[in-house]
């Protein structure tokens, strides 16, 4: 008989005592408990429904439980699960060459997270170079790790912790001349976000990325792109680098990369790949992460989601910009990666669209960061900015 370990008598009141008193206080959660997503659709232990416009913070790009991804892990769970990267096994193997062809990179490097996908690419970048320095920019956010952490901005995250990893230099995000200014021939490589994310989805001016390329080769720096929330379909590409047709040395990737699965990885360039013994990961690339991801990039090519972004996202931004409030200051992104700027604190339309059924969040404390699953609808768009106007 399968045991089952869920208590069904639980409530919220019981999740939220027990998550007190044995959960280390890390987040500062919304005060609902989910326990079920379909679609563009989550529901609370009470049975109340929401429009999520968060998505796992830009994971479920396919939608919550997308059935494709559910009978993949189903399917794989029966088979496979785990046997570490000691021996080859077919979905690493198939996931990589799917990789590699819609990355434009030759080499993938797997892990579990984004964080981690940033502390592999740190390490490439050095032991490749033979150099020390990063170039970082204002507002960025790499992860929480000791090593992607010196490359995050956010003072708040960083002063508990430090001393970080030296040799790191900060730039103003879309400055040209700053970057030209940091980088030398002691630079191992620029990271850089094609579209910041935490930061209030700030998009770049045009001729920005491919004159941070330029500067990079002429200094023989490496230049990492990180893709991590920007990845698989967000921003109306599969990858945002395309928008600007730069290529990276290196690019992190993770998120929505596994369609809900944790799962991470890293793309480079044949030539600056690692070698044997020179980076390992015990999960990373496990069968049951890869046959998620291969079912969650099928889902996006069978159902044409990259284009459903991209009209979606178009129509969102136009809904936006139409609406009444005089506190808007700007609405910006691609695809469906929105940024509302706001003239003050949005906490408090957060709380009121949640308690209207609508999942929202704030980034940088007055923007509102809207990456909802490529599968909603206009209907429900229509909705979710007609509660954010009455917030």
């Amino acid at each position: 008989m399968i045991r089952d370990f869920l208590d069904p008598n639980l409530n919220f009141e019981k999740i939220n005592q027990i998550d007190s008193s044995c959960v280390m206080q890390t987040y500062t959660r919304q005060p609902i408990a989910l326990v079920r997503g379909k679609g563009s659709l989550v529901f609370d232990i009470e049975g109340r429904k929401y429009i999520d416009c968060v998505a796992g913070i830009a994971v479920n790009n396919v939608g919550h439980c997308h059935p494709a991804v559910v009978e993949s892990i189903k399917n794989q769970a029966e088979q496979l699960i785990h046997v570490s990267n000691l021996y080859y096994t077919s979905p690493q193997a198939m996931l990589a060459e799917k990789l590699v062809s819609i990355t434009g990179m030759d080499r993938i490097f797997f892990c579990n997270s984004g964080t981690e996908a940033v502390e592999a690419a740190m390490k490439l970048a050095r032991t490749r170079t033979g150099r020390q320095n990063f170039v970082s920019t204002y507002g960025a956010f790499h992860g929480r790790s000791m090593g992607a952490l010196s490359l995050t901005h956010k003072e708040a995250y960083r002063n508990p912790f430090r001393p970080l990893v030296e040799n790191v230099d900060f730039v103003p995000y879309n400055d040209i001349k700053a970057v030209s200014e940091s980088v030398d021939q002691d630079t191992a490589a620029v990271i850089i976000e094609p579209i910041q994310g935490e930061a209030g989805v700030n998009v770049p001016s045009p001729g920005y990325l491919q004159e941070v390329r330029r500067i990079c080769d002429e200094n023989d720096a490496l230049l990492i792109f990180d893709e991590v929330q920007t990845g698989f379909g967000r921003t109306g590409t599969w990858f945002c680098r395309q928008h600007s047709g730069v290529l990276p040395d290196i690019m992190t990737m993770a998120k929505a990369m596994g369609g809900g699965f944790p799962m991470g990885a890293i793309a480079s360039r044949e030539d600056i790949s690692f070698g044997k013994g020179e980076h390992a990961s015990t999960f990373g690339g496990n069968p049951l992460a890869c046959a998620a991801s291969l079912a969650a990039i099928g889902a996006i090519e069978d159902e044409n989601m990259l284009e459903r972004c991209t009209r979606l996202g178009e129509y969102f931004m136009s809904r936006l910009k139409g609406m009444s409030r005089d506190d808007i200051l700007d609405v910006r992104g691609a695809g469906l990666m929105i940024g509302v700027e706001l003239g003050a604190d949005c906490g408090d339309i957060v709380s009121y669209g949640r308690e209207n059924g609508v999942l929202l969040n704030c980034t940088s404390d007055s923007v509102l960061r809207l990456v909802p699953p490529f599968v909603i609808t206009e209907e429900q768009i229509d909705t979710v900015v007609d509660t954010i106007e009455q917030a």
